[in-house]
């Protein structure tokens, strides 16, 4: 994945796609795998807001079922099954338990029904995959962690998992390979009009201050927050990472305090607790956590959990993002459709509105169908189905088990090796040859976290990590996985500095910038 702003200045596009998350990277691979001439280009890094602050979730959104969305949840849980057949390396399955309180907002039968629509949707309802009843006593076994005192028992059902910001870089790698041009840390600063029409975009390059003009037959706004005007409404959500409380399953948990549902999520052998759901009007360059979402989703937490009684010190990392969310001025935010949307303006930009991570691809396969019509093309869809770009091309189960042999040959621990199977898919020979030139780089870089040497060095050499943070928050989360010392992030600035060709003076701006937004003061 290299990075050359000299493939954008001056050239002519069929599409130019703004913004580099999930929207965009989904819209820029179908467009590339179509067979048209495609740029993306993001004025920070690939993944850098949203689409790196989620839940870390495919699902379908079991609670959207109370709001009757189902036309949402069952395209949601559509893609839910294609992504985890297509990308097993990628979205891998997480059973999460629900359980039943005395006081629980939601009875037996009320989850009950709920639950058998979702696997009637999903087409899971005479699978293995289906939901579970279970007596308190076997609820309490399963998941030791909860409060026992007002437990009635409790469902499990099937959803599944990813990691955000490396399913985005895998399809802006997929983009690549097509043929589209990719390019982080370019900021379109100005659209370029012919009679009233958008025909291109000044663009410049953030990493040495350079400036060009492209051209392009569409351009398409999928910047998400960045959205001018009042075309949508912004809600915000935050994350907490806490010490390891759960094993390989997760809980759905309603709060008491105004029903709304959160998470607690297996992640990176640590706990992701979240989120919130509230609106927000605030700076959408710097989203931050605030003490009240902190103290809200602790008090939560230590409600139905018997031992952790978490305080603020036992944070590890966290994390705030926007949801980007159709305009409903009147409407409740919990009550507002989280579907997706695009709008044509008068000097035809099409913007892509609202939406989820999981359904990202239909909605994208939509974007490229109106761009292909605009532009009398007739190609279709090529993504539903389709293996990930890094999905090994033989059977995934025979090929994970040889890869951990291999792993385990080279002096990988096995957690460390498991992750790194998700996270680079067959990619992870590349980690592997680094090791066998330097059998050192099969160690953790942190005791604590599933992160060998090998892994950041390979990340950093091949996917067009521009700054320290791109690295540390997005190609691997160490920086919200651990409390880092300004030590510790030298030391792995330094592992990787040859690598990104950094000289002493550029390491220390990098430590600098990282430290002052990341590191505890």
């Amino acid at each position: 994945m290299d990075r050359d702003f000299v493939q954008l200045a001056g050239h002519h596009f069929d599409a130019l796609i703004c913004g580099g998350g999930i929207y965009g990277a989904w819209t820029a691979y179908d467009a590339a795998l179509r067979g048209l001439k495609v740029a993306i280009v993001d004025q920070g890094d690939w993944a850098c807001a949203t689409s790196s602050s989620s839940s870390k979730l495919i699902h379908g959104g079991l609670r959207y079922l109370e709001t009757l969305d189902f036309k949402l949840v069952k395209k949601a849980l559509r893609e839910r099954q294609m992504l985890m057949k297509a990308a097993p390396h990628r979205v891998w399955p997480l059973r999460f338990g629900i359980p039943v309180f005395t006081d629980s907002r939601l009875n037996t039968i009320f989850l009950k029904a709920g639950l058998t629509l979702y696997d009637f949707l999903a087409g899971t309802l005479t699978t293995g995959q289906a939901h579970r009843r279970f007596s308190r006593t076997l609820f309490s076994e399963r998941f030791p962690c909860l409060n026992p005192a007002s437990l009635t028992g409790g469902f499990t059902y099937a959803d599944a998992q990813t990691d955000d910001a490396r399913f985005v870089l895998e399809l802006i790698d997929g983009a690549i390979s097509a043929g589209a041009v990719c390019i982080n840390y370019c900021k379109v600063t100005d659209f370029i009009e012919n009679n009233g029409r958008i025909c291109g975009a000044k663009i410049q390059d953030r990493v040495d201050g350079k400036t060009a003009e492209i051209y392009a037959r569409q351009v398409v706004n999928a910047t998400g927050q960045w959205i001018t005007g009042s075309e949508c409404r912004l809600s915000k959500g935050v994350h907490l990472i806490l010490p390891k409380v759960l094993e390989n399953e997760a809980l759905l948990l309603t709060a008491k305090s105004d029903g709304r549902v959160f998470f607690m999520i297996p992640w990176y052998g640590l706990t992701l607790l979240g989120t919130t759901d509230t609106d927000y009007t605030g700076d959408i360059e710097h989203v931050t956590v605030s003490a009240d979402e902190v103290d809200y989703l602790l008090t939560e937490a230590n409600r139905v959990c018997k031992s952790v009684n978490w305080t603020e010190q036992d944070i590890i990392g966290r994390y705030a993002g926007l949801r980007v969310l159709k305009q409903s001025p009147n409407a409740a935010l919990a009550d507002v459709s989280r579907d997706w949307e695009s709008r044509v303006s008068g000097n035809g930009l099409l913007t892509s509105i609202g939406g989820k991570f999981t359904s990202a691809r239909e909605d994208a396969a939509r974007i490229v169908d109106t761009i292909c019509g605009n532009l009398a093309i007739n190609e279709p869809c090529r993504t539903d189905g389709r293996p990930f770009p890094w999905s090994p091309e033989t059977d995934y189960r025979l090929w994970s088990d040889a890869t951990l042999c291999k792993a385990e040959e080279l002096g990988i621990d096995c957690e460390s090796a498991q992750w790194l199977i998700r996270r680079h898919g067959k990619r992870v020979d590349g980690v592997f040859s680094l090791i066998g030139q330097d059998s050192a780089l099969a160690k953790r870089i942190t005791p604590s976290l599933p992160f060998i040497a090998a892994d950041l060095v390979f990340c950093a050499g091949n996917e067009m990590v521009v700054h320290l943070e791109d690295l540390l928050r997005r190609r691997i989360p160490v920086l919200i996985l651990s409390r880092m010392t300004h030590a510790q992030l030298r030391h792995l600035a330094e592992i990787t500095a040859n690598t990104l060709g950094w000289d002493a003076a550029t390491l220390n701006n990098e430590l600098e910038t990282c430290a002052r937004k990341w590191l505890l003061h």
